[in-house]
């Protein structure tokens, strides 16, 4: 789909392009650069021996929509209800895409959309093509399974699939020259979102039995969602055999990703973009893939194998090798390729450049992540509609059990994660002493203090960051910058610094 090219430009030394590459439902523990000694991602691995490595990121949302809408804007999802794959950025909200076009970038958005709406794409983009096709997507999802793990068979071949289609036309903008104007490329991948399945010749490249021991399912004091979604699908029947072995799949599809990205940074290499590029790489959310007995994700889950992403960054001048190890937030790479591209955003948002760390810099250790979830009982149009195949029992639960998908948010500090659920089981974590989640601390007499303590910060963070107001406008409907430009637009209220 071609778009109306924008008139902007803008002069003075020429700036880096940008790629953002983004696999779907990648989980920052299947990389090997994130300490998976199993896994086999050598493109993501150099990828951060020659970038910025950021150890921990966490989403806004666990769903791809609404954590895309975040990304590009520096906005909770709370602040215009962007928690729902139905509620896309309309054309009087600001997204990241917009600022590039107007500061002369072409600006391609190669893959799905899930994050502007059909009026905003003109404004927003040079050009978007989706090479998946919707037909052969809906028929593999539309499969009925019973239990429902998700795990299909090997499909297809390595260089005939929509993401492989994808970085073919990133590498065609690679090798243009008739432009001088900078690009910006949003490489917006599904590999390796479910279902589990992926070309024959990584399908069967790790072994089940080599799998590490997985969270397992029936923890105490979990939220409802937890055995309703297993007891619906049937996976409270599956063996942890299979769970392994779906875990596997998904490695491989992990590995496939990273097949895709060295095929784009050779494309950069042979022609000369490396040194003029900047290459970002992360992901929207994770993936349970078996962890708790569960497989995909949940709009109300927020454990750390959802929210917790890998982001890597290599900038023309960054310092390489770094290891960046604070808190950040996925909505920092909207601020982040901003300054890249020596502009800013004109609207109040939460977000920070990471501009600092990937030159060596030291992040801020007093940060937190914060990650929203569910839906409200009373706002059925947030909701998934009712489909058949493999999404099936996921939709269904949430719409004749809507007690299991209602509003929830967390506090992820470097120690620990609060998750609030004022309808729901609440859970509290001590990460550095239960990584893989499995004691809710919630309510016990020893953790009161911390308990409180998170509470209060979860608190002021949503009075700090609620309900944004719009820009002012001109007599003729066009935004006016807002009356603190000296605060360069960014919001850092005192509950983001609280210790």
């Amino acid at each position: 789909m071609s778009l109306k090219k924008s008139g902007a430009s803008t002069a003075g030394a020429r700036r880096p392009n940008i790629i953002l590459f983004m696999p779907d439902e990648l989980r920052a523990d299947a990389l090997g650069c994130y300490g998976n000694a199993l896994i086999k991602t050598p493109n993501f691995d150099r990828l951060a021996q020659s970038g910025t490595r950021f150890e921990n990121c966490h989403v806004q949302f666990p769903v791809c929509g609404a954590s895309r809408c975040s990304m590009v804007t520096g906005w909770p999802t709370s602040v215009r209800g962007h928690r729902s794959l139905y509620y896309f950025l309309k054309p009087d909200e600001p997204n990241m895409f917009r600022y590039l076009r107007q500061a002369g970038y072409d600006v391609f958005m190669f893959g799905k959309n899930d994050v502007l709406a059909p009026e905003t794409l003109a404004g927003s983009l040079t050009q978007w093509r989706n090479p998946r096709s919707p037909a052969a997507e809906f028929a593999a999802i539309d499969k009925p399974q019973f239990p429902t793990t998700m795990l299909l068979p090997a499909s297809g071949e390595r260089r005939g699939t929509g993401d492989y289609a994808a970085v073919r036309l990133a590498v065609e903008v690679l090798e243009r020259r008739e432009s001088e104007r900078p690009f910006c490329i949003f490489l917006a991948l599904f590999e390796p979102h479910p279902p589990y399945t992926v070309p024959a010749d990584f399908y069967d490249l790790y072994d089940p039995s080599d799998i590490h021991s997985l969270t397992p399912p029936g923890l105490p004091r979990r939220p409802l969602f937890h055995s309703a979604l297993r007891e619906l699908s049937g996976l409270n029947q599956v063996p942890e055999a299979q769970f392994r072995k779906l875990r596997a799949v998904y490695y491989g599809q992990v590995s496939y990703s990273d097949w895709l990205l060295g095929e784009l940074m050779e494309a950069m290499s042979r022609t000369g973009h490396d040194r003029d590029t900047a290459l970002l790489l992360c992901s929207d959310h994770g993936d349970y893939t078996g962890d708790y007995g569960l497989v995909e994700k949940w709009p109300a889950g927020l454990e750390d194998c959802l929210t917790h992403v890998p982001l890597i960054a290599r900038i023309p001048g960054g310092r390489p090798g770094t290891v960046s190890r604070e808190l950040i937030e996925l909505f920092d790479i909207m601020p982040t390729c901003l300054d890249l591209a020596g502009t800013k955003a004109t609207h109040t948002h939460f977000a920070r450049s990471l501009i600092p760390q990937l030159h060596g810099s030291a992040g801020d250790p007093r940060r937190a992540a914060f990650t929203e979830g569910g839906y409200n009982t009373y706002e059925p149009q947030a909701f998934e509609p009712i489909i058949e195949g493999l999404y099936g029992p996921k939709t269904r639960l949430q719409n004749e059990r809507p007690e299991t998908v209602t509003r929830c948010a967390a506090v992820r500090t470097d120690r620990y994660k609060y998750i609030a659920r004022p309808n729901d089981q609440s859970e509290l974590y001590d990460c550095a002493q239960d990584p893989m989640l499995r004691n809710n601390l919630f309510g016990d007499s020893s953790m009161r203090d911390i308990q409180a303590a998170l509470q209060a910060r979860l608190t002021n963070w949503y009075i700090d960051t609620s309900g944004v107001p719009a820009l002012e406008r001109d007599p003729r409907g066009a935004a006016v910058l807002d009356r603190a430009p000296e605060l360069g637009h960014v919001a850092t209220p005192s509950s983001l610094l609280d210790h």
